[in-house]
Formats: structure tokens, C-alpha cells, sequence
């Protein structure tokens, strides 16, 4: 999910200012430091994946079982993360669509149908699955006896 095809010197995410510098390694991630803002930033930073601790790899794959069985708990069972994370994940996800569309056609190499059938899914079901409502006793609070 590469912003730029330079991985050596890509522009600065928050400015667009494009004079980077390679700066440190944290958690053997690359860092750089924006010389018009002078913040450091990350490979992730403006991404679907920031502040994800789940590899990219493992996020994708599960987006991916999510997009063919129509399902997060089917994706819960087959990648072994919670459904509610799935769900975070595809959220995070949606807030980066025109990047992620990029990626899941080149990195997944999906076709254009299987890409409109990922955010109409997305679209549709954009939360967690609702758990159905108790039912009400007869005649409770006013209803028919």
C-alpha cells in the first residue's frame, strides 16, 4: 500500500513537502523527517494500515476472506481474529478507499468486479454485525394482551 513507487524518498504525508530525510529505524520500520514541517513520519503514516500492530499481509488477507464469504464472522473463523477487529479494520479501511482500491487491484490482483463488490459489501454493512434485539413480553409497557 505504497504511496509513491520511491520508497527511498517519498513526500511528507502531512505537508506534501517532497525534500524528505531518512532519519532512524523504530520497530525496523524506515523513518523520515519533513524538511518544510520538520515532523518525522513513517512508512504507514496516512494509510489504512497506521498504528496497526497486525502485519499489512494479515489485514489484507482478511479483508480479502471478508470480501469472498460476505462475512466477518467467516473471516473471524478463518484468520483467527476477532470479528470486531475485522470490522475496525474494514472501517479504517473504507477511510482510505481510492488508496486501497489501488492496492487490492495491483498488490491482491483482483479484477474490477471483485474491487465494486468489496465496497459495495463495505457500503452496506458498514458496521459491526447488530445482534438481535430480546424479544418483549406480551403485554409489557403498554403492548396488545
Amino acid at each position: 500500500m505504497a504511496r509513491t513507487a520511491d520508497r527511498a524518498n517519498p513526500p511528507c504525508p502531512r505537508c506534501g513537502q517532497a525534500s524528505t530525510v531518512r532519519t532512524d529505524h523504530t520497530r525496523g520500520r524506515q523513518r523520515w523527517r519533513c524538511a518544510g514541517c520538520q515532523r518525522t513520519f513513517g512508512p504507514t503514516t496516512g494509510t489504512a494500515v497506521f498504528r496497526l500492530k497486525t502485519p499489512p499481509a494479515e489485514v489484507a488477507h482478511a479483508l480479502l476472506v471478508v470480501l469472498r464469504r460476505g462475512s466477518l464472522l467467516a473471516a473471524a473463523e478463518v484468520t483467527g481474529h476477532k470479528y470486531e477487529t475485522i470490522g475496525r479494520w474494514r472501517r479504517q479501511a473504507a477511510a482510505h478507499a481510492e488508496a486501497l482500491t489501488d492496492a487490492l487491484a495491483r498488490d491482491l490482483r483482483l479484477t474490477e468486479v471483485e474491487v465494486d463488490e468489496f465496497w459495495s459489501f463495505v457500503q452496506h454493512k458498514g458496521g459491526l454485525p447488530q445482534r438481535p434485539a430480546p424479544p418483549r413480553p406480551v403485554g409489557a409497557h403498554g403492548g396488545a394482551a
